[in-house]
């Protein structure tokens, strides 16, 4: 085998078994379903389902702004989470200005905070 070919040889096998995998956990479970019986579908169970009830508008409904602002405030402090760990590890090696570029970073959160609540994007009816 050529050292080009035997380069390739690890990605062979990982795609081989990426594959086999995929194929035992997609294919064969439905094919199981299929042979023992517990494919048996009816109109009950071909409803869509939302939430535990049946839908009752139309699929194109607007949503309540608050929705929107209610992810978008938890992608932010999730977010602020997710920097706060790496700052707290690294703060040895930054000192001082690892701390201040921190604070000010957290002082543009907190004001986005009160921003938002102010504005009643916390508030639910």
């Amino acid at each position: 085998m050529s050292s080009v070919a035997a380069g390739y040889l690890p990605i062979l096998i990982f795609l081989g078994i990426a594959l086999t995998l995929s194929f035992g956990f997609v294919v064969v479970p439905m094919l199981v379903s299929r042979l023992t019986g517990a494919h048996a579908p009816n109109p009950q169970k071909l409803q869509e389902y939302e939430c535990g009830f049946p839908a009752f508008e139309d699929a194109r409904a607007q949503f309540d702004v608050r929705f929107y602002l209610v992810a978008i405030l938890f992608i932010i402090f999730d977010l602020e989470a997710a920097f706060l760990f790496p700052w707290a590890v690294t703060l040895d090696f930054t000192r001082l200005s690892g701390w201040v570029a921190m604070m000010i970073f957290l002082a543009e959160l907190g004001l986005g905070l009160a921003y938002a609540w102010k504005k009643g994007a916390l508030e639910w009816e």
